[in-house]
Parts: structure tokens; C-alpha cells; sequence
């Protein structure tokens, strides 16, 4: 299972209705959508996939429109987390910290 959460660390609290999208690299290199959706009231998404196999995934963040909704500058329209997924039995949460100039990321539980 692959879930995420965003916290707005500007204003100390989650960030609600962040588009996210989840892709999986096929063999070629190619990037296949796999799951998307938005982020809940608490700044989490639950639902991405629950099916998951060893592999590279990505998952990618709207941010601009988060920021651009509540009128705060941003720089960065969008941010992009790669891992990799080798124990498919596990949970993989990755959370991102966000704020308007920068963001984090750290393999959560």
C-alpha cells in the first residue's frame, strides 16, 4: 500500500485538496498512472493504490494550485518524490512537508 499526507508547514497545518498523482516506471522507462486523487481535510490521501509491486514510483504534488487557490506566491508548481518499492508487503507513506520555497520528504509509517 502506498499512502501520503501534506502538512503546510507555513501555517502549521495540513493542506487540504493537493491534487496528487502516482505513477509506476514500466520496463522501458516509461510512467504509467496508477492512482490519483486529493488530499482530505487532515492533508491526507488513503486511496492511491492498494496493490503495489517491487519497483520505481512517483509521486507528484500540485502544489501551485494549492498556493495559487489561498493566494500565497509559491515557487515551486509542483513537487516530484521517486522511490523505490522493494518489499511489496510493506506500507510505503510518504509524507511532504510543504511550504511556499521549499519542501521536504521522509519515509514515514
Amino acid at each position: 500500500m502506498i499512502t501520503t499526507h501534506v502538512l503546510d508547514t507555513s501555517r502549521g497545518k495540513p493542506a487540504p485538496a493537493v491534487p496528487v498523482v502516482l505513477e509506476r516506471q514500466m520496463a522501458g522507462g516509461e510512467w504509467r498512472v496508477i492512482g490519483r486523487g486529493e488530499t482530505d481535510a487532515d492533508g491526507r490521501l488513503k486511496s492511491l493504490t492498494s496493490e503495489v509491486d517491487p519497483g520505481i514510483y512517483r509521486l507528484t504534488f500540485d502544489t501551485g494550485t494549492y498556493f495559487r487557490e489561498r493566494h500565497v506566491e509559491n515557487f515551486y508548481p509542483e513537487a516530484t518524490i521517486v522511490f523505490e518499492v522493494r518489499d511489496a508487503a510493506q506500507h510505503y507513506h510518504v509524507p511532504l512537508l510543504l511550504s511556499p520555497f521549499g519542501y521536504s520528504t521522509y519515509r514515514g509509517s
